[in-house]
């Protein structure tokens, strides 16, 4: 069994991880190999994978980023789905920064995208089956066709876009237990996609569920990373909002989340004077 490390960030825990360890627990919950730093014990090693693999509850991987946790701090529902989550990774500049203003540290940003990404590099050659939900109608057939080019082992099992009403709920959930689905991948934006996983995730057939956002418009060409000097420096939301104007309301949420996170550390620490 795996035990975490995690930092709580305004009430949501927050696990202190690299991306190759988060990659390797995703591993894990896939029952693609196990996690251990003692190399002389296989046979142990063997008995937990064999354990591991016999755990048919669905692992929810969640990818919050300043916006999500400051959503979490309106939304009661949001931030319980979030603390019940298998993995959270820091999503972005804003998380890690708060972590550091509140007085812990986290290794580095872990985004859903870059992800995603090490984890089809990853287990490219070990026929891992995906299925994809979310973005426009379209986009997650051409995502589909650019990840089975790129990374040649990996199986899309399937994909739906996320356009769907609550009607048609039972009838993809139908086909992505149908498909032998590994990993699923919820892009239906935050915080839908959440939500949508934590309410069906008892009903899924499925080994892990991942919420990425956009990851799909970025593998399907419709959509662009920030520039690599953008991401170095975390200021890939500075980009985003350079691209969609329309986000500024929304992007207040990240000054927000930071002066919350001022105040948590001014009143926590007034409170250990006294």
């Amino acid at each position: 069994m795996i035990t975490r490390n995690t930092i709580n960030v305004l009430g949501i825990p927050v696990d202190k991880i690299t991306m190759e360890e988060a990659v390797n627990r995703v591993g894990f919950f896939l029952g693609k190999f196990n996690i251990t730093k003692d190399k002389n014990k296989d046979s142990k090693d063997k008995n937990n994978k064999d354990e591991n693999n016999k755990d048919n509850q669905v692992k929810t991987v969640y990818t919050p980023n300043s916006e999500i946790m400051m959503a979490a701090q309106r939304d009661e529902e949001l931030k319980n789905i979030l603390c019940s989550g298998n993995m959270l990774v820091p999503d972005g500049a804003g998380v890690v920064l708060a972590a550091k203003i509140l007085g812990y540290s986290l290794p580095e940003r872990v985004a859903g995208f870059d992800l995603v990404e090490n984890i089809l590099d990853k287990f490219k050659d070990s026929g891992l089956r995906i299925f994809l939900l979310g973005a426009k109608p379209g986009v997650a057939e051409k995502a589909a066709i650019n990840i089975i080019s790129k990374y040649k082992g990996i199986e899309i099992s399937g994909y739906h876009h996320g356009y769907f009403s609550d009607e048609e709920v039972e009838t993809i959930i139908h086909n992505i237990n149908e498909s032998r689905t590994d990993l699923l991948l919820v892009a239906l934006g935050a915080p839908k996609q959440e939500k949508w996983i934590h309410r069906y995730k008892e009903q899924l057939k499925v080994k892990v569920c991942i919420g990425v956002g956009g990851t799909l418009d970025v593998f399907a060409g419709v959509a662009s990373r920030a520039p690599k000097f953008f991401q170095n420096h975390g200021l890939e939301w500075l980009y985003r909002l350079y691209k969609e104007p329309h986000r500024f309301w929304r992007m207040l949420d990240i000054p927000k989340f930071l002066f919350l996170s001022l105040r948590t550390r001014f009143m926590r620490a007034l409170r250990s004077k006294n």
